[in-house]
């Protein structure tokens, strides 16, 4: 009984539909996992990357030199993306002399403001896969429970005389498909909410990095206007 009742027995006595289902499932759950790793490299480094830059840049460096550093690696992600974004766009507009401080601070926020826009989607990659995964596989582990079911009561109906043993095995199948459709949902849909929340309180570091820094540009703009202005008198 226990040879006849087990995992691997069980999918290969399963009807063509049912294996299908299970091995749908199970390419689910591999797919959903990797992401899972993949996903949480991500963001922890994303965590990471936005702790350090914050740190050096709220010590005081000069945002000249800090720009000239990032800039020369040629490759940047998170707040530094944002910080390279919003500078460069600050230093293109303060070339033309007629720039009003408003205008270089509404140039600044909206080349910072279509960088997080970018993190962000990064950052949400794969995201959509696994609320997937965890929505529709409980309800394809029934369908593959509700036919192999069906199945079993069919077979049920063609002899005289019934017995447990001889449904157990299509019923056993049939669950079988259920439980591995929990078993791809449950962690598809908890890295989901985890991942999900990971991603706002990012987003809302990124927010406001970007308000902060252009508090710092508009006062270094209307310092610098101030200047201009002294000079011509």
């Amino acid at each position: 009984m226990h040879a006849e009742l087990s995992f691997f027995d069980l999918f290969l006595q399963a009807s063509l539909l049912v294996k299908a289902v299970m091995l749908t499932l199970l390419g689910f759950s591999i797919a959903s996992w990797t992401m899972i790793i993949q996903r949480s490299k991500v963001l922890n480094n994303a965590k990471l990357h936005a702790q350090s830059f914050e740190d050096k840049f709220w010590s005081g460096a000069d945002l000249s030199k800090l720009y000239k550093e990032i800039n020369s690696r040629g490759h940047f992600v998170g707040l530094e993306s944002l910080f390279v974004a919003g500078f460069k766009e600050f230093a293109r507009i303060r070339k033309n002399p007629g720039a009003s401080s408003q205008e270089v601070v509404d140039g600044t926020h909206r080349a910072m403001r279509v960088a997080l826009s970018r993190e962000v989607d990064e950052l949400e990659t794969h995201l959509s896969f696994l609320a997937t995964v965890g929505s529709i596989s409980p309800y394809i582990g029934l369908f593959g429970t509700v036919w192999g079911i069906m199945n079993s009561f069919i077979a049920l109906g063609a002899v005289q005389q019934a017995t447990l043993a001889m449904v157990a095995p299509g019923i056993a199948e049939a669950l079988i498909a259920t439980a591995m459709g929990l078993f791809a949902a449950i962690p598809a849909v908890m890295a989901f909410n985890r991942f999900s929340h990971s991603v706002e309180k990012l987003e809302n570091s990124y927010g406001n990095f970007t308000e902060e820094f252009s508090s710092i540009l508009q006062r270094q703009s209307v310092a610098m206007s101030q200047q201009s202005q002294q000079s011509a008198q």
